[in-house]
């Protein structure tokens, strides 16, 4: 048995990776580091019985993971993880509107358009505002905001018909960078961005311009909160975000609520359902609701940010049986699947620089 883990940007390994290194090591169950960059790379991936990539929303981890791992789980038969029916749709809120939408799960409901005259006559139609605007891509409600009214839903459309945006540039009214914009941070992302470039290293992860489409989506007024749930193979774990204040928005509002009980039974009975049949290895589902009440999915992410997860005061399994744990790893979960290893041991007390 080995197991290949590949690097993060700037020839780094972040901490969510070490842990699978931590529970690897702790089972005596041999790994690598790996990275394409390397002249030996494929002889060594030809080698290894699970491949794990965590790419995220970053243009650079997006290029090297459409690349390599059609090529690594198609052609060389190599367990990967995310697997292709878990991540090629990760990132993109189209794709899994698209992917999501004609299953007929309940999905938040979605407008798309690749023609400006086309998506300006839709506005010409809209009754109902706020509308949702969102990029496809991007995380923590960054790349997110409302469209209050006609007018400026027009001119969202515009500009992403026009110059576009890349997807850390939202500085537009409204939007998380401009309402949160602190001097302190800009000097500091700025510096960071300056001493990178002294070192040689690419200053900044998002490269690419968002245009020539335009997503829009409905506003479920009333939420205070949305809630997350976790599928790894049958195991559920939850928790809810609330929204922040004066906001509409709860994804990176670090604003945290564990309480299994408050979580709403369905919101696990639809993720469990969608994760099943559609074989995803690991899957978040965030949940809003509708007027009526009802469950809606926002969107979903293969990954999730591993602290959090870890705080939660246990999981479900598929009988909707709740097992009370302390220390909740997504990656020892996700081991223990990948490796078909049941008995998979968790080393005691287990955290990173990040706690």
């Amino acid at each position: 048995m080995l197991v290949a883990i590949h690097k993060d940007r700037y020839g780094r390994f972040d901490p969510f990776c070490e842990i699978y290194e931590k529970i690897l090591e702790h089972n005596n169950i041999p790994w690598i580091r790996v990275d394409i960059n390397d002249a030996d790379f494929w002889e060594k991936i030809k080698t290894v019985d699970l491949f794990i990539y965590r790419w995220i929303q970053f243009d650079d981890h997006i290029q090297i993971a459409k690349n390599i791992m059609p090529i690594i789980e198609f052609e060389l038969k190599v367990n990967i993880h995310p697997d292709n029916a878990t991540g090629w749709h990760y990132d993109d809120k189209i794709k899994e509107y698209y992917l999501l939408k004609q299953k007929g799960y309940p999905f938040i409901d979605t407008w798309v358009f690749y023609d400006k005259k086309k998506a300006l006559e839709w506005v010409e139609g809209v009754t109902e505002y706020p509308l949702v605007f969102k990029l496809k891509g991007g995380a923590g409600s960054h790349n997110v905001l409302l469209a209050k009214n006609k007018s400026t839903a027009k001119r969202l459309i515009n500009k992403m018909f026009g110059s576009g945006i890349t997807s850390d540039g939202m500085y537009l009214p409204g939007s998380l960078r401009y309402k949160d914009f602190k001097w302190k941070n800009f000097i500091r992302h700025t510096g960071g961005n300056l001493f990178r470039l002294f070192r040689g290293e690419d200053a900044e992860p998002y490269w690419q311009l968002n245009k020539n489409y335009v997503l829009f989506q409905k506003f479920l007024p009333g939420n205070t909160s949305d809630t997350r749930v976790l599928v790894i193979g049958k195991r559920m774990l939850a928790f809810r975000r609330g929204v922040r204040k004066n906001d509409f928005r709860a994804s990176g509002s670090g604003i945290i609520l564990y309480d299994h009980e408050s979580i709403d039974i369905r919101c696990l009975q639809i993720a469990l359902k969608v994760s099943t049949e559609m074989k995803f290895q690991s899957m978040a589902y965030d949940f809003l609701f509708d007027s009526d009440g009802n469950p809606m999915i926002a969107e979903i992410s293969y990954t999730s940010n591993d602290n959090v997860v870890s705080r939660c005061e246990g999981y479900w399994d598929e009988n909707l049986v709740f097992h009370r744990r302390q220390e909740n790893w997504m990656q020892y979960f996700q081991l223990v699947d990948l490796l078909n290893m049941p008995d998979l041991k968790l080393p005691e007390g287990l955290y990173y620089a990040k706690n």
